[in-house]
Formats: C-alpha cells, structure tokens, sequence
C-alpha cells in the first residue's frame, strides 16, 4: 500500500513538472509526449491515473533538464551564460553588476551601478526603496495564492530595503501562510546587507522559506542554470536556522559570511569588463524547526518551479537600453514565470522632476528617460502576447501608476539665500545618480560651479528635491 502511495506521489509530482515546463517551454503536452516518450498522448495518459515505470520517470525528467537547459542557454554567451554578457553589458541594476555604454571614442565608458558610493548615498537620503514597498505592498491585495505557499520573487533584492518592508505587509495579511520568497542578487554587498535584515523576519514569520541566488533573469525564477557547465557547478546551499531567536538566527546568518564570499565571486568578462558570476549560487534558509511543515516548500535542486504570486521588477534595466532588450530579457522572462493569478509589478524612472530640471540645466536636452510604460507593455505583448494569451497588461493613469518620492531634508534646510553645501552635493548626487550620468560627463561638468549653482537653484524654487518613478503591472489570469 506505501508504494502504490508513493508512486501516485511521484506520477502526481512529474505530471506538475511537465506542466511547468511545458508552460515555460511554450510547448503543446502532446509534443512534450512525442518528444520525451515517443507518445503523443503519454501527459493525458497520466491525467488519467496510467502508472508509469520508474524508468519512464527518469527518462521524462531528463528530457526536462536536458531541454530546459538547452532553452535557456539560447540566452547565454561567456562560458555558456551571454544573457549575463548582455546584462551585464545592458542591465541596469543596483545590485552591481553595472552597466556599459561605450563613449565617444567606442570605448566602455560607464558602468553605472559599479560606483557604491552614488549609489548608497542616494538610497539614505531618499525614500524611493519606501515608497516602492509600499507600492508593491498594494498588490497584496489582489493575489490568490495556493498550496502549500505564498510565492514571491524580486528581481533585484539590493540591501533588502524594499523586499523586507514586503515581507512586513505579507505577515500582515497572510499570518498563517508559508512564505516561499526568491531573491536574485549578484553583488555579495547587498545579500550581506540584504541578510542583515532576516533574523527578524524568522522570528516573526516562522514559515518562511527564503531562496538568494545570483542566477540570470531567465534562470533564476525556477533556479536553475542555464547551461550543461553551470547547472553541473551549481552550488546549492541548504541552511537550516536552529533556535527560536533573532539573535540565534543572526549568529548563524552572519557565520555564513565566508561561504557567502565563496558562493558570490564575480569575473570580469573579456568581452564587456562587466562582472559575471563564477559559480552559479544558490542559498536556502528556512527554519529548522519548521521543516516538516515546509516540506513541499523548500526546493530541491532540479526540481524548483516558478508559478510566483507575485513578482517585484524594481529598477531591473538601465533607463537608456533599448525597449526590446528590456522586454526580452528581463520583463517577458519575469512575466512568463507567473502563476495563475499572479501579478508582476514593475517599477522604473519616469522624470519630468526637479531632479531632472538639475541635469537639463547642465546639460540642455538631457533625456535619460526613454521608454515609457504604455511603449514597454505594447512592445511586450507584441512578444509574448500571441502564445501567452492570459496575460493582461495595466499601464494605468498617471494618478495611479506615478510613484513620486523625496530628498530627505529638514525644512531649516531649504533656504533660498543658505543650502548648506552638504544638502547641494546629496542632492547633486541624486540628481545624476537617477540620470544615469557617466564619469567623463560629471568630471567636466563638476571641474566648475555651475552644477553647485544649477543645485542651489532647483531647491530653492521647488522648495526640496523629489522624483519620480512609474509603475505598471502584468498578471495572468486565474484558472
């Protein structure tokens, strides 16, 4: 009686499997079953109750890992991975890996989110990461999630500002249910700072299974490597958190450190200078004294699923790149990992600010924002529309989908006759850190006083400095 309970198990697990992959791979399941098993109609035949052998089991999923390797190293370039190549060329994220765009002479001369400096100044002195988290945190409200977990990925974790402001308001509205969150993360700096932020978050949501990983965009919503030599090198880290403390929970966390240093070594690659990880990496934390509870939570490896509740895409490209390697490769492989009912809510700059005012008075004609919402979604369901047709697609008015945020500042602060010198450099800093200006630019631009004075002004007649963001959102329908 165990074993036929265990194989209804198994047939139950593999027909799950193939379903997800079938979803991903935009494959029909009867050419699944001609491919995998020579049979047509091998997927129905399971529907139906068939057994299969154990051999057969193995045989299907190794044309799964086979196949979906093979699709998604179509995107992979540098040992197997070009879609970290062109991200890493392209992408604009905050998490480090930077981004290129070649200066006048042809030669790399920028990589934006590479300066640590810009980049921590502004996110403490504005409150874009607030702001952003509680938009997200809207969204909350129109999930349906199922069994056995609320799932959640972020598609660029940073310091964790924004995904542990989340995880807040999920414990908020879903007390009682499993959490199962993904964080990608290529900069060992930010998971540091980002797992800063955890012990807390065990302490006040026991169920939690929490997944950092440096995966690419098209791998690491189902974690998994994109190539034969990365998945054979994947190094995957099972951590279960004893005790019942934060304190607990921050000793072990913290003892992670050297592993960590091990598990996010980044290389340079020959063909961009732009870091590109050594080892594909992933870190799995959950409570030990939860396990059993978790049990069809935590993941295994070659064996995780996408199908997330909700997916946050928070500054995930450089404002300047192309619409269509915005929506090929971050936005349509985010928006294909969706569950049923899933939402994907994306967020990037949108300008018409004083902070642009700052730049466009150094540089008239300034125009770092490109693309718009309305032109991203058109584009994406231009792409994917015809072979994932429940999916819609919400731009909003501007009321709704405007996120406007702020220079932190004291009232005492603003004075037409007497900004302090500080308050112009931070505000400074912001402005061309939002910009995306690169060095070669800021260093003419800075070898004067005009940019203090262009600062000076803009602060003085807007009474502060706030930008803004826009959102827009992709969901699939429910089933």
């Amino acid at each position: 009686m165990g074993d036929a309970n265990d194989m209804a198990t198994i047939q139950k697990t593999l027909l799950e499997e193939i379903e997800a992959f079938c979803k991903a791979a935009d494959m029909a399941v009867t050419t699944f079953g001609r491919e995998a098993v020579n049979d047509g109609k091998f997927v129905g035949r399971i529907r139906q109750g068939k057994k299969v052998t154990t051999a057969t089991v193995e045989r299907v999923r190794q044309f799964i890992a086979d196949h979906s390797a093979d699709s998604r190293s179509q995107n992979s370039g540098d040992d197997g991975n070009k879609e970290m190549a062109e991200a890493g060329k392209l992408a604009d994220k905050a998490d480090g890996s930077g981004t290129e765009v070649s200066g006048s002479d042809g030669q790399a001369a920028f990589r934006f989110y590479d300066n640590r400096q810009k980049y921590l100044l502004f996110v403490n002195t504005c409150s874009e990461k607030w702001v952003v988290a509680d938009r997200v945190g809207e969204e909350l409200a129109r999930i349906h999630p199922k069994p056995p977990a609320v799932r959640v990925y972020d598609a660029g974790m940073g310091d964790g500002t924004v995904l542990t402001r989340l995880m807040r308001q999920m414990h908020c509205r879903f007390p009682t249910f499993p959490f199962y969150i993904v964080g990608k993360e290529v900069s060992l700096e930010d998971v540091r700072l980002g797992l800063e932020k955890m012990p807390d978050r065990f302490h006040e949501h026991p169920a939690t299974v929490l997944v950092v990983t440096n995966l690419y965009y098209t791998e690491s919503p189902w974690l998994s490597p994109g190539s034969v030599q990365s998945a054979a090198a994947l190094n995957w880290i099972e951590v279960p958190l004893s005790g019942d403390t934060s304190h607990e929970f921050e000793t072990q966390i913290t003892d992670l450190q050297s592993t960590l240093a091990d598990g996010w070594q980044v290389r340079s690659s020959e063909k961009t200078g732009n870091p590109l990880y050594v080892r594909p990496s992933v870190l799995v934390l959950y409570r030990e004294d939860h396990k059993f509870l978790l049990d069809q939570v935590i993941p295994r490896p070659g064996f995780a699923r996408a199908d997330y509740d909700l997916v946050v895409a928070s500054q995930p490209y450089r404002a300047r790149m192309p619409v269509e390697f915005k929506v090929e490769k971050v936005i349509a492989p985010l928006a294909k990992a969706l569950g049923p009912g899933g939402r994907l809510i994306g967020v990037h700059s949108h300008g018409n600010d004083p902070g642009l005012e700052i730049v466009q008075k150094i540089w008239p004609g300034e125009e770092p924002f490109q693309t718009d919402r309305h032109t991203l979604l058109k584009v994406l369901k231009q792409k994917i529309g015809g072979t994932h047709r429940d999916l819609n697609y919400k731009a909003y008015s501007d009321q709704k989908a405007l996120l406007r945020y702020h220079m932190h500042t004291l009232p005492s602060e603003i004075d037409r006759h007497g900004i302090g010198t500080s308050t112009l450099l931070a505000a400074w800093n912001a402005a061309i850190y939002v910009a995306q200006i690169e060095d070669t630019r800021l260093e003419e631009a800075m070898a004067g006083g005009a940019y203090l004075d262009a600062t000076r002004e803009v602060l003085a007649e807007r009474g502060g400095l706030w930008f803004f963001d826009e959102s827009f959102v992709v969901s699939r329908r429910r089933v």
